[in-house]
């Protein structure tokens, strides 16, 4: 078994994990972790790809490198901010779901006022 194959079928289990937290879990901390995941096994594929044509004797080719680094930031980027929304959901409701309404909520005015 090569060193493509292994890192193909890390890639794809990655995938496939990210992919049931992302179904499987109601918390949303708990998704966005699995989304990681998830981004980090599409990377993971991209490096192996630009592995591949190297190794098949074609040119280096740049692009999956310079889309696993970019994907790489913005990935860290959307994590940080669904991060800080999530505190934030938190620190006004209490909750990290939207569920759970209180008396004190604007909405359960049955007038509509």
């Amino acid at each position: 078994m090569s060193a493509v194959t292994v890192f193909g079928l890390c890639a794809a289990a990655a995938v496939g994990l990210g992919l049931y937290g992302l179904i499987a879990n109601p918390q949303p901390l708990r998704k966005i972790i699995a989304f990681n995941l998830l981004g980090s096994g599409v990377f993971l594929l991209f490096g192996i790809v630009g592995r591949r044509g190297a190794a098949a004797g074609f040119g280096n080719d740049p692009v999956p490198q310079a889309l696993v680094i970019t994907g790489v930031v913005v990935a860290f980027s959307a994590t940080a901010l669904a991060i800080a929304l999530l505190l934030r959901l938190f620190q006004i409701a209490g909750s990290t779901t939207l569920n759970n309404r209180t008396a004190a909520s604007p909405r359960s005015d049955p007038s509509g006022h």
